[in-house]
């Protein structure tokens, strides 16, 4: 019973290491933040309710499903695939 109490206090107590940042580290994260805040806080939301078809609705299943079909591999291959460029970007 002991240890059971004392991992939920330990989860509980995880939100409050978030906190210690000080601040964003760089203008990207500030703008993340910023996004991320404005979206949270629902103040830009649209005042026209987006629907779906049922017909887009079905495709959209369907889309969902088939991702199921292809497996997922133990290990992934490093040398495959393109190449990350070092140049900055905007």
């Amino acid at each position: 019973m002991k240890p059971n109490i004392l991992c939920c206090l330990g989860l509980l107590a995880l939100p409050l290491t978030a906190h210690a940042l000080d601040g964003p580290s760089s203008p990207q994260q500030a703008e993340t933040e910023g996004w991320l805040q404005l979206q949270s806080s629902n103040k830009a939301a649209s005042q026209k309710p987006q629907t779906s078809t049922a017909t887009e609705r079905e495709l959209s299943m369907q889309r969902w499903l088939k991702s199921y079909e292809h497996e997922i591999p133990q290990f992934f291959d490093q040398d495959q695939g393109g190449t990350v460029s070092s140049g900055s970007g905007g």
